[in-house]
């Protein structure tokens, strides 16, 4: 099984323990602050890979590396120890967001445009596309594209919105030259 695989099982079955228990905002900036700990400290995902330690000082470094975590994320942790799944950690806790945003109803889009964007521009732009794509809120992250003519393009996840003048213009062209496509 892949390690992407593998990561989105723990993380689904995390997500429902969360919620069951009703600690998914206290589970998920946990999972921030592990997957922080383990970006920031290469050395750290080496130590608890490497075959010469063994498992109970593996563990024991766990348990007094993340005493402020809930029981919940230390047993995951320990649980992918002893599964040698440790390494995908990081993984998990990014399906885990992913998950959350899904059930908080948020979603970010990039929206690229020649000039940068008002508050005000970027709230109207943030309430009419999260109606479009079902979404309650929508993070908007303000590109400058100089190669722009006019207009914006706007990415939400796999999705584009193309409102630029040159799109614009490439649709009316399909429309007006009939049997090009």
């Amino acid at each position: 099984m892949s390690s992407l695989a593998a990561a989105n099982r723990y993380a689904v079955a995390l997500f429902d323990l969360a919620k069951e228990k009703n600690i998914l905002q206290e589970i998920s900036t946990e999972l921030e602050a592990v997957q922080q700990v383990f970006e920031e400290n290469t050395k750290l995902p080496k130590l608890l890979d490497h075959p010469n330690v063994s498992l109970e000082k593996k563990e024991q470094l766990i348990r007094e590396s993340f005493t402020d975590l809930s029981s919940t994320v230390v047993n995951t942790m320990l649980l992918l120890l002893k599964k040698k799944r440790i390494d995908t950690v990081t993984l998990i806790a990014e399906q885990f967001q992913k998950l959350m945003q899904e059930e908080e109803k948020v979603a970010h889009a990039v929206v690229y445009t020649v000039k940068p964007l008002t508050d005000s521009e970027k709230s109207m732009i943030s309430e009419t596309f999260a109606k479009k794509i079902g979404k309650n809120t929508l993070h908007i992250t303000n590109e400058i594209d100089p190669s722009l003519i006019g207009g914006m393009k706007i990415h939400i996840g796999d999705t584009i919105f193309d409102g630029s003048v040159e799109g614009q213009l490439e649709r009316l062209r399909r429309e007006l030259v009939p049997g090009k496509r």
